[in-house]
């Protein structure tokens, strides 16, 4: 029983080096969400960091709403795009820990 609780306890310990390691990452990955066929992309990191924003200048010459749609939509294909990113390393990193049968992590399953 002692052997099962420190091999659970090593194994809790590398997803939690795995998991930072994963965050860590996360920060310096960059998506780029696109808008209008790319007339507006808006560059994230795997955070949700605004590193970029770049709107083509026949956008900004139409009419201000279609130019705050296409801005919304560019965010938001970002944003989907981060999270996904950020589901992909979670993951892995969460590879390997027990967890009882149909349970899984918040997010993730």
């Amino acid at each position: 029983m002692r052997g099962n609780l420190a091999q659970l306890m090593q194994q809790a310990q590398k997803m939690q080096e795995g998991m930072q390691r994963a965050q860590d990452e996360l920060a310096t990955i960059e998506v780029v969400g696109n808008a209008g066929g790319g007339m507006v992309s808006v560059t994230m990191t795997g955070k949700m960091e605004c590193r970029k924003v770049r709107i083509d200048a026949s956008v900004l010459a139409a009419d201000h709403e279609m130019a705050e749609d296409l801005i919304a939509a560019a965010i938001n294909d970002a944003v989907n795009k981060a999270n996904e990113v950020a589901r992909e390393k979670m993951s892995a990193a969460a590879t390997g820990l027990p967890l009882p049968p149909g349970m899984s992590l918040p997010g993730f399953g």
